[in-house]
């Protein structure tokens, strides 16, 4: 399995357990999944960190929206790498911008040396940069160990002809890790394409809230969305994708 990796993300203790049974070798740990993740709270990361014993990414996300951020937004991000590194976190997933849209490399050196030993990954503010080629070397150049990205598509399906591309040029320099969109059928199909190995998934599922009263002329969350609504990790989907990736490997040492 070494030849392959697969992560979660997760933005709750029981979608991390669910991950952890379904066979996820590691977690990327945030909150507000719905909208894309933004940094999780320190008493969340404690529970998962207890809860869990394979290796927990913490995204460090100060809002939702674009990459590019204030001084104030960016002091806050340094500042959550390093205390989340200092609870037990194993690594960082961050990303900044410049207004131009070409990686903001000086900030990304700085948060590698927050994160000291530990891996740092650059998110997906990668898909929304001006030139990904560019950006692979400078994210290597960085220290970045690993890239989250779709193929500056909408899913990793679609942009897989990127990715692929990514890969052959990342090759022993840095981890290409395709997410958005990951399930099994994308999985086989990546795999087989472009011989992606590192996977990005959320398995998640629509679990209905335990309440029995419900005031529905009231609206408190996102429009299209229901208040009532809620995301969980599906274990089985987790396990699912980790026997795709196990018969893979055994094909891979057999040949």
């Amino acid at each position: 399995m070494k030849d392959y990796i697969l992560e979660v993300c997760v933005d709750s203790v029981e979608s991390a357990i669910a991950a952890v049974r379904g066979g996820a070798q590691r977690l990327e740990l945030c909150a507000n999944l719905v909208i894309g993740g933004t940094t999780p709270g320190v008493s969340q990361f404690k529970q998962i960190r207890k809860a869990c014993d394979i290796p927990i990414n913490v995204l460090v996300r100060p809002r939702y929206g674009d990459f590019l951020y204030t001084d104030y937004e960016f002091q806050m991000i340094a500042e959550d790498a390093q205390m989340f590194r200092e609870l037990g976190a194993d690594g960082i997933v961050a990303g900044f911008l410049k207004p131009d849209g070409n990686l903001d490399v000086e900030r990304l050196k700085v948060l590698k040396e927050k994160v000291g030993k530990g891996s740092l990954t650059l998110h997906r503010a990668f898909d929304v940069c001006r030139d990904p080629y560019k950006s692979l070397e400078e994210a290597i150049e960085a220290g970045a160990d690993t890239i989250l990205t779709s193929g500056q598509q909408n899913t990793c399906f679609e942009g897989r002809k990127l990715l692929g591309e990514l890969i052959r040029k990342a090759a022993g320099k840095i981890d290409i890790m395709a997410g958005s969109g990951v399930n099994v059928s994308t999985m086989v199909c990546l795999m087989d394409e472009i011989g992606a190995r590192i996977f990005h998934m959320s398995g998640k599922e629509i679990v209905d809230s335990g309440m029995i009263y419900r005031k529905e002329n009231v609206s408190m969350g996102i429009p299209g969305i229901g208040e009532y609504d809620i995301f969980r990790t599906r274990e089985e989907e987790i396990r699912r994708a980790k026997k795709l990736m196990e018969e893979k490997a055994c094909l891979r040492k057999n040949v």
